[in-house]
């Protein structure tokens, strides 16, 4: 077993190198051409970025061997029990514990403004838990994902036209941070053993559209907030991000040092509630054998390390030198650049992100290979290319948030009628997997640099880049899919995976 997982960690560490490396590159070019930085700062970042490639490579391998089989049987548990209390009781408990511990919530919370930290936390993991109860029961009555969506969507933007300018951003970003790389593998898989108890020929795009659901939860929740919490000065003051300075390699070396104790201490609060319903599932209905169980112990172990060295490398090195790239960009004489500089980074960062290889995944698994990852991958860096590039022109325009979220997720949800449902609910949850860590802490310190260099309202302006970065693959993947159902002709049918593998095996075979 060990000599296997050497060999798939290999595969894993190349594959997090060929996502880490171009953001790595386009951000070396930058430093040496149009933004000098401090050197300390520059190889804070290098040690960063190695710490992400070893990170992600370890963390989705422990994806794979535990998080995926251990959500997958705790959803099946949870359905077949066929008793609707007790799948929405274990699912809002799952849904609000996992979301308090989750690590881009905590990175998020510690740059919102206007909102103490512990009341952005509760209130977004309360709208989780409460719409993964809807998303369970979702796939126990068969209900179509699109129905939802356009009825919980019009709820958000009635109650936005009420809420105060600054609560807006926050809002929507609160929705693509929650689904990060902790709560994505296991929700995602709960959706998929919660499907798997089913024979219809539904089942399997039913497993898909959590991620989706979990995702407006926040968004609603916190514009509630907003309706009823007025801050305080001190809390509505905001305060800009300080750049650690290093006298020499061995400060450099503490500050890195320093911050894995804080980072263990998020990873063990989010992976306990995973272990402790996992073990209470165990002892009770599923009782894996032997063998399975000491393969998940392993698979937790190499999730543990990995997401440890995540986020230290992430927020340690990542961080600083996007808060300072974005300021050095908005200060220059043609700032407009890093509308293009934006929408590079964009293009390769979601490459980056944990839960998009765990998206690819279990899209490519369930189809039996026939949705490309290429294609997934190529449609989602469109899309975030395309959010990032309008959230820098909204930056230096002050265009208002909904200028551009409105036309957008009714584009979207229009779009949900001419492709497959597959696509629909793929597209959807590829809008919170999209927005994770990097997006947290590389594209919003890079936003709020340049927002506070032009003299922009960090509230209103910079914050909103996470929201953007969910709402664009929503449009790129269903165009994606109307592109199969164009190329496949019209014997596509909206019938999920089935129709879908055919129609694509199809479509390579004329080709």
């Amino acid at each position: 077993m060990l000599k296997a997982n050497k060999t798939i960690l290999y595969e894993k560490l190349k594959e997090s190198l060929s996502s880490v490396l171009p953001i790595t590159a386009i951000v070396f070019v930058l430093c040496f051409t149009v933004v000098p930085v401090p050197t300390d700062i520059l190889i804070s970042f290098i040690i960063g970025a190695i710490m992400l490639i070893l990170g992600m490579g370890l963390f989705t391998l422990g994806t794979d061997l535990a998080m995926t089989p251990i959500g997958s049987e705790v959803g099946s548990a949870i359905t077949r029990s066929r008793k609707l209390w007790f799948i929405a009781l274990i699912s809002l408990v799952v849904g609000i514990i996992i979301t308090i511990a989750e690590p881009d919530l905590q990175v998020l919370a510690e740059q919102v403004p206007n909102i103490p930290n512990m009341t952005i936390i509760i209130t977004v993991a309360v709208g989780v838990g409460v719409f993964l109860v809807i998303a369970m029961l979702r796939i126990v009555f068969k209900i179509p994902l699109n129905y939802l969506l356009i009825g919980f969507y019009a709820a958000v933007f009635v109650v936005s036209i009420f809420v105060p300018k600054e609560f807006l951003a926050v809002a929507f970003d609160s929705g693509g941070v929650t689904t990060g790389p902790m709560t994505v593998p296991f929700i995602m898989a709960l959706g998929v053993g919660a499907a798997a108890i089913r024979t219809d020929k539904n089942a399997e795009q039913d497993s898909f559209g959590l991620v989706a659901l979990c995702s407006i939860g926040p968004i609603i929740s916190v514009l509630v907030l907003g309706l009823i919490f007025k801050p305080t000065g001190a809390d509505a003051a905001y305060s800009s991000n300080v750049l650690p300075v290093f006298e020499d390699t061995k400060a450099l070396w503490n500050y890195f040092k320093d911050a894995i104790p804080h980072y263990l201490k998020e990873v063990v609060l989010a992976l306990s509630p995973i272990i402790v319903f996992f073990v209470i599932f165990q002892l009770t209905s599923i009782k894996m054998k032997k063998d399975r169980l000491i393969r998940i112990t392993i698979g937790l172990v190499y999730t543990f390390i990995g997401l440890v060295i995540f986020l230290t490398g992430v927020n340690v090195g990542f961080m600083p030198m996007g808060s300072l790239i974005g300021k050095e960009l908005g200060m220059l004489e043609y700032n407009w650049i890093v509308v293009p500089i934006g929408m590079l980074m964009g293009y390769f960062i979601v490459a980056a992100e944990p839960a998009v290889h765990v998206l690819n995944k279990q899209v490519y698994e369930l189809t039996n290979g026939m949705i490309p990852k290429k294609a997934l991958s190529v449609s989602l860096s469109i899309g975030v290319c395309a959010s990032v590039g309008l959230a820098m022109i909204r930056i230096l325009t002050g265009l208002p948030i909904m200028y551009l979220l409105l036309p957008g997720y009714i584009l979207s949800l229009v779009l949900s009628f001419f492709v497959p449902p597959m696509f629909t609910a793929i597209a959807f949850d590829s809008g919170g997997v999209a927005s994770g860590p990097m997006t947290a802490t590389f594209l919003l310190p890079l936003a709020m640099g340049v927002c506070s260099a032009v003299g922009g309202d960090i509230a209103t302006d910079a914050f909103g880049i996470v929201a953007m970065v969910a709402m664009t693959p929503l449009i790129t993947i269903q165009i994606l899919g109307v592109m199969f159902r164009i190329k496949t002709g019209a014997g596509v049918k909206a019938s999920g995976a089935e129709t879908i593998v055919e129609d694509i095996i199809e479509m390579e075979g004329d080709a």
